[in-house]
């Protein structure tokens, strides 16, 4: 198989659902206003509420969404063959991932920009919605620890990256006043900060940064740690406009530049993929592809984590609601993008079957260096980019996503941290709340020894605890869609294959956990199984209540026709 033919009919399926299914989820699903007067106008107030152009928005959606997990997830998965892994992308990209983010982005906009867990206690119901915060809480701690852990990891073996990563945040800065304060026009503003962005990686790639073995009495991946931390609780406690925002969005327009690179060498090169359509010959010890695909791979199919970032910070920017379309829906496109990236990195970007079955010796031994490493040659031999400047290129996009991704998730624990503060009756300030993430955070990370491997302790529970919150934001969705009678069966079809699939992973790895002797996260994923069981039975309930109560219709939903604003969305 060529690798360009799997490039251009996964991008011709994306683009394809953006264009056409979407316009229809957001024409007769959702019903998609222009005059609704969305949060970012009713609540402004300069720090979390603030009106934004769709496109910076985008930039910081799907920045925030991104992170490496589309890269680790398909470079992980790709070792049961290619094919499934493609299949689950495009396919889940499309009817799943798009659905899911659109929909929590316009469930969240509909109420005064309220995260995914307060809409549980509205509609699922006060005792589920605490369970649902429980979830919400051992996700973001999975996703900041896990994701510090490999940023470091990075920036230790990458040291070309080093730069450009710190770099940024300067130059995001820089953007976020020329377009707030100085009201600069904004292709202008984008194109310097895409300029200057390459710049520091052309920099990073002649001037790498290598730390001693030991820095404060830490070890180099420990001390990095430490500062990105430091880092990600400043800027989630600054006002979206001044950080989060421009460098999101310059790190949005960096992806697709290097995802064009990366598309563009696979043109040129055209690549043959050596890795098996279905690999009969895993190595030993790789569980079955059945139910573990479809949580291996879920940022770039679809994630719960989506959903919070939606609820948490998306819809409490979004300028009109029609904007959603473009936020949620192709922000999603924009992830399945990356992810099918990272199966062509991973899978043609290996001169033989032998080098591919080196690296792929191992279940987990694939990830972001078999995808820098992939994706390097690939651009190497398609453009002629020197091979450490590609590696550099594809290492900082890792870096920049994954920071993004953290920053966020911070911010979005201390939301959390808030409301099961209210849920106890105690009113944590910004300050406090963001301490306690803080001390959380970096007491898992150290939890194991002052290298920082404690932070990936509880990383084998993220794909099924991602895909509960998926499931269960679903839920929410299916029962407003039901008070309000509109259609459901695009949100129950994916709702009941998530559900299924996530639990039916969670008990396996009962099993495993069990058999290791792994008690920790045999604790975790009963209190996570038991959380999951809980909501679906109440969200059962609940659905079967909104379809026996009277309707609760909207102006749009007593018309005949959608009008004018329709699907377009745009």
């Amino acid at each position: 198989m060529n690798s360009l033919i799997l490039a251009v009919v996964g991008i011709a399926m994306m683009v394809a659902g953006y264009l056409l299914y979407s316009r229809y989820l957001g024409g007769r699903v959702f019903k998609l206003r222009a005059s609704f007067r969305t949060p970012s106008h009713e609540l402004e107030d300069g720090v979390d509420f603030v009106p934004t152009n769709k496109f910076i928005l985008w930039g910081h959606h799907f920045t925030s969404v991104a992170g490496a997990a589309p890269i680790v997830g398909p470079a992980v998965a790709v070792i049961w063959g290619w094919l499934p892994a493609f299949l689950w992308v495009t396919l889940g990209t499309v009817f799943f991932a798009g659905m899911h983010d659109l929909g929590a982005l316009w469930a969240s906009v509909r109420n005064r920009g309220q995260s995914i867990g307060t809409l549980s206690a509205r509609y699922i119901g006060a005792r589920g919605s605490r369970l649902f915060l429980v979830v919400i809480f051992l996700l973001l701690l999975m996703v900041n620890a896990a994701f510090a852990v490999v940023i470091a990891g990075l920036l230790v073996s990458t040291p070309t990256a080093v730069i450009p990563t710190w770099g940024a945040l300067v130059v995001a800065v820089l953007i976020g006043q020329a377009i707030y304060r100085l009201k600069w026009n904004l292709p202008i503003v984008s194109v310097v900060g895409v300029v200057a962005l390459y710049a520091l990686i052309l920099l990073g790639d002649a001037v790498p940064v290598v730390l001693p073995e030991t820095v404060l009495g830490l070890s180099a991946e420990a001390f990095w740690i430490v500062v990105l931390f430091v880092y990600a609780a400043i800027a989630s406690v600054l006002p979206v406009w001044v950080l989060l925002q421009p460098r999101d969005y310059i790190n949005g327009l960096q992806l697709f530049i290097a995802l064009g690179l990366l598309y563009g060498s696979v043109l040129i090169f055209r690549p043959e993929v050596v890795a098996p359509a279905f690999n009969a010959n895993v190595p030993e010890g790789t569980p079955g592809i059945m139910p573990l695909l479809f949580v291996t791979i879920a940022c770039g199919a679809i994630s719960g984590f989506h959903g919070i970032v939606s609820s948490g910070t998306s819809s409490k920017q979004l300028d009109k609601e029609t904007d959603a379309r473009f936020v949620g829906y192709f922000g999603a496109v924009g992830e399945g993008l990356l992810a099918l990236g990272a199966i062509i990195a991973t899978t043609a970007g290996f001169r033989t079957i032998a080098d591919w079955e080196e690296v792929y010796s191992a279940f987990n031994e694939g990830g972001v260096t078999a995808f820098v490493n992939g994706g390097g040659s690939i651009l190497n031999q398609g453009l002629g980019i020197p091979t450490s400047l590609s590696a550099t290129i594809l290492a900082t996009m890792a870096v920049l996503f994954a920071a993004t991704t953290m920053d966020t998730g911070v911010r979005l624990q201390r939301f959390v941290v808030q409301e099961i503060g209210q849920v106890v009756g105690v009113k944590l300030g910004t300050a406090v709340a963001t301490a306690i993430v803080l001390v959380v955070c970096l007491g898992l990370t150290f939890s194991a020894g002052a290298d920082g491997s404690g932070g990936m302790l509880i990383w084998p529970l993220f794909g099924t605890t991602n895909q509960i919150m998926a499931g269960l934001t679903l839920a929410i969705l299916a029962v407003m869609l039901m008070r309000k009678r509109r259609p459901v069966l695009p949100i129950m079809i994916p709702l009941v294959f998530v559900l299924f699939i996530s639990v039916y992973a969670l008990i396996i790895q009962l099993g495993e956990f069990f058999a290791a002797g792994n008690w920790l996260l045999l604790a975790l994923d009963v209190i996570i199984l038991i959380a999951a069981v809980w909501v679906i039975v109440e969200s059962a309930v609940a659905l079967n209540r909104a379809r026996k109560d009277e309707p609760e219709l909207d102006d749009e939903d007593e018309r005949e026709s959608v009008g004018a604003e329709g699907g377009s969305g745009e």
